[in-house]
């Protein structure tokens, strides 16, 4: 489907919309991918429905739904969610101690999924970090936080950005940033 302007503003009227715009009497995985990348794009990750809520609405709207695509769509769908959730849930970056096992973790995910071509949970992967490290960077400007924890989220929120940028390199160059004289002298032998 080429980019197009939409004129919905909710998300139900933009289900709607696409549907209409597809051109298509029944719905199956092609179609639900379609709706749900386009909710992406138009409104952010805080506007994500599944499979099956996008298929009821354009289903109360006519549509004929190839079931047990819709159901198997789904049904993926929910298990990549539950598990990116849960891995999301094990990373912790509130401090250097906590932040260097979460990058361990990170790298250890992000070498699984390449390994195993997954190209769409990588970008995933990749745009949860890419928000992960503007919000630690925001919070590193916080008037409510001591110049140490500021300091901290920092050096965490650049961690995140090398990553970003050259995560072959990582495991690297996070060993010979945490091993450099500015590091130490800046958190402290003991520290991270």
């Amino acid at each position: 489907m080429t980019k197009r302007k939409w004129s919905a503003r909710t998300r139900q009227d933009l289900i709607i919309e696409v549907w209409e715009a597809l051109d298509c009497e029944s719905v199956g995985a092609r179609e639900l991918k379609q709706i749900q990348q386009t909710l992406f794009e138009q409104f952010g990750e805080g506007a994500a429905a599944s499979p099956a809520a996008i298929a009821r609405t354009v289903a109360d709207e006519g549509a004929v739904l190839r079931h047990p695509e819709v159901f198997e769509c789904d049904r993926k769908w929910r298990e990549e969610n539950l598990s990116r959730a849960a891995f999301a849930e094990e990373l912790d970056f509130s401090n250097l101690s906590c932040a260097f096992t979460s990058a361990v973790k990170l790298e250890e995910k992000r070498i699984e999924l390449q390994a195993g071509s997954e190209a769409e949970a990588l970008q995933d992967l990749r745009d949860s970090v890419t928000a992960l490290s503007k919000d630690l960077s925001l919070r590193a400007h916080s008037k409510i936080l001591d110049e140490e924890q500021k300091a901290q989220l920092k050096e965490v929120s650049h961690w995140l950005v090398v990553w970003l940028q050259s995560p072959e390199l990582f495991s690297d160059w996070l060993d010979l940033r945490r091993r450099s004289p500015e590091f130490r002298e800046k958190f402290g032998e003991g520290k991270g």
